[in-house]
């Protein structure tokens, strides 16, 4: 994969995100809208002269298809100003303004989201309700197959979401909303967007994306497509080497569409080469370091039949195929290749009403065949089969709300010339909100969610070069279970909207991966890697975050608002010790401003010391990144258009990632700024 020169990359761009003006301008009639979660049209405000507060958004990722506000859970999601302002290359550093959300960081290619100090195979990362079915999990330098840029909303779902996904979602879930198979008609014409970005200083290059949706009453389609150049990035000691990213993706949908319901396909391709930060090269002799080429195929059906039985109450299904590889290359030589091929399909019956209870019955199941190729091929050929079933109930008692779920899964996982293991998780759930009054609300959750070892965990036996370390499986690993009690308090008045989240989350049988204090030595080059071992202990994870939003003023000067977050995470052996690599404790603040058409942010995070290190670990410093936002909207008749400029770390701070295997190596960008222009039409 060879990357553009830059004049050609910048023609490119221009002509991607100016493609779609003509459409537009031909397309441009009155007609009912589709519901969608750009939240230029799905914001709504309690009061009309503040600065506006996405409210009402539909959770997908919920069973009973419920706004972020009445669920018990904590959930939150990206949609809008915030997500433009927030959209990056990786998928964890788009969500990590959220409230107990961090990345794991291998360079800027790379990012997984840690929620409440566990990312991996803890944490699903869904398209669409679907598992992205990469190997991310395996490797914290494997990215997600997943564009943030291509995203109409970012659903957040923080704790134990093992009832809706299964067991890889112990933690949470993250799930992209992208819209590639239309479950609604555009009536009458075209609706999209575009968008063109360019990174300033040294590193250069651009980021362009475009998506157009049309149809009729009967039919819709979609198409999108992204474009990603970036150089290497700079740090306040200078380019941080082989931090390239290189990114290709397009998706082509469409569906039959009524009052009935909805039926359609997709089919996407995901492209992406990068480099490893960690492992540079000789820059002195002009020898190109380790980096990943990835490509993943897509496809997918999906549909709803609605008010199939009862008004709101009808069936959802989803099946999808992937096929994935990414080779790693060390110069230009090619090394290990990774392989999946991912088959999983879901189906959701929902009943009741909201006078009774209300609820959803379903069932999911999953096959794959994951292969690592080549002499770092660490973790043997693995075929994985899973099914679940799960189901969930809500009632609602006056001001009290009582919801229940349900799920038993069966996974069964066979390596290639090894015994096979099988497990029978199981998750339990009880959750509840009590509406104090029309201020206050109180949330509970108390929560079982078991989890089955993965692949990497089981069966892995090599030197793993991208985190520099040997690892070592235990075919021997029993089912890790979690019990977890968190209580909410919420808070909405007109100048002010709050929560609060405390949990206490008891593990047993955690497994984690421990570094022995003994190294091996590759005998080719005579170079050490430490031992790390995947083991097993009983843990405790409690943590406390949160975060408030303070409509300031509204007067001749503009609506101004101040948010304010923070977030804090402990994670002890319950036989002493500290798990390794928690991410550490944040606070932080932006204070908002709008005027006409002129929107403007200042904000600060300070992450905070971490010094609560497991064995054979590192503490790693503090640090506080300042960044800003401007952005002018306009308005058309056919269309609008913003000019934006987005900046960050603006005092050029010294920071690394505690949650990174590279964080002694790699430092983050320092002062950076980007400046484009978006399309909504």
């Amino acid at each position: 994969m060879h990357a553009l020169p830059l004049p050609k990359r910048a023609a490119l761009a221009a002509a991607l995100s100016l493609l779609l003006f003509p459409l537009a301008r031909a397309s441009a009639q009155e007609a009912p809208q589709a519901p969608t979660s750009d939240t230029r049209h799905a914001q709504d405000t309690s009061d009309a002269g503040h600065i506006k507060t996405i409210t009402g958004l539909v959770v997908t990722a919920s069973a009973l298809q419920d706004t972020a506000d009445t669920l018990s859970k904590p959930t939150d999601v990206l949609a809008g100003e915030r997500l433009d302002e927030n959209r990056a290359a990786s998928l964890g550093e788009t969500v990590a303004s959220v409230p107990g959300v961090q990345s794991s960081n291998f360079g800027p290619g790379v990012g997984r989201p840690v929620i409440r100090g566990m990312d991996g195979p803890r944490v699903a990362v869904l398209s669409g309700g679907l598992s992205s079915q990469d190997v991310s999990t395996v490797s914290q330098d494997h990215a997600p197959a997943v564009e943030p840029f291509l995203a109409d909303q970012i659903e957040v779902l923080k704790g134990p979401s093992t009832l809706l996904f299964g067991s890889g979602a112990i933690g949470g879930a993250v799930n992209v909303v992208d819209g590639r198979i239309p479950e609604y008609a555009i009536d009458g014409g075209f609706s999209g967007r575009a968008e063109t970005r360019f990174f300033g200083g040294d590193q250069g290059g651009n980021t362009s994306m475009a998506r157009i949706d049309g149809g009729s009453d009967r039919f819709a389609l979609h198409a999108d497509a992204v474009y990603r150049n970036a150089l290497d990035y700079d740090t306040p000691r200078g380019r941080q080497a082989n931090s390239f990213i290189d990114t290709h993706s397009g998706a082509l949908g469409g569906s039959l569409v009524g009052d009935w319901g909805f039926v359609g396909l997709s089919a996407s391709r995901f492209e992406d080469a990068y480099g490893n930060p960690g492992e540079p090269g000789d820059l002195a002799a002009g020898e190109r370091g380790v980096h990943l080429e990835m490509k993943q195929d897509h496809y997918e059906m999906k549909g709803a039949l609605r008010d199939l039985w009862s008004e709101g109450n009808g069936l959802r299904f989803a099946v999808g195929h992937t096929g994935y590889t990414h080779t790693e290359f060390e110069g230009d030589v090619p090394g290990t290749m990774f392989r999946k091929n991912a088959n999983e399909g879901r189906l959701e019956a929902t009943f009741g009403n909201a006078q009774g209870w209300q609820g959803a019955v379903g069932a999911q199941a999953s096959s794959s065949t994951f292969a690592a190729i080549g002499e770092e091929a660490f973790v043997p050929e693995t075929s994985t089969r899973a099914q679940g079933i799960f189901g969930v109930a809500r009632r609602s008692f006056g001001d009290v709300q009582l919801d229940l779920g349900a799920r038993i899964d069966r996974v069964k996982s066979s390596p290639a010339g090894g015994d096979a293991r099988s497990f029978s998780p199981l998750s339990l759930s009880l959750a509840g909100g009590w509406k104090l009054d029309e201020r206050w609300k109180l949330t509970a959750n108390l929560d079982h969610a078991e989890r089955a070892p993965v692949e990497e965990e089981l069966f892995s036996d090599g030197p793993h070069i991208a985190t520099l370390a040997y690892e070592i499986g235990n075919a021997g690993l029993r089912k890790e279970a979690a019990n977890q009690f968190e209580l909410g308090l919420q808070y909405q008045a007109k100048w002010v909207e709050a929560k609060v989240s405390a949990y206490y989350n008891r593990f047993n049988d955690f497994i984690y991966l421990a570094d022995t204090g003994d190294s091996w030595y590759w005998d080719a080059e005579d170079k050490a890697l430490p031992i790390r071992q995947w083991t097993q202990g009983n843990a405790v994870f409690r943590g406390l975050e949160g975060e408030a939003t303070v409509h300031l003023a509204v007067n001749d000067a503009g609506d101004w608002d101040l948010r304010v977050f923070g977030d804090t995470v402990r994670a002890t052996l319950r036989d002493g010790g500290n798990l390794p690599r928690i991410a550490p404790s944040r606070l932080g603040a932006q204070l908002r401003w709008e005027r006409g058409g002129w929107r403007a942010a200042l904000g600060a995070t300070r992450t905070n010391r971490q010094d609560k290190v497991g064995g054979n670990e590192t503490p790693t410093a503090g640090y506080t990144l300042v960044d800003a936002h401007m952005t002018r909207h306009f308005d058309a008749d056919a269309f609008s258009w913003e000019l934006f400029a987005d900046a960050s770390n603006l005092t050029n701070q010294h920071a690394r990632v505690h949650t990174s295997f590279l964080k002694d190596a790699v430092l983050l960008p320092g002062r950076s700024v980007s400046f484009g222009v978006r399309v909504f039409f």
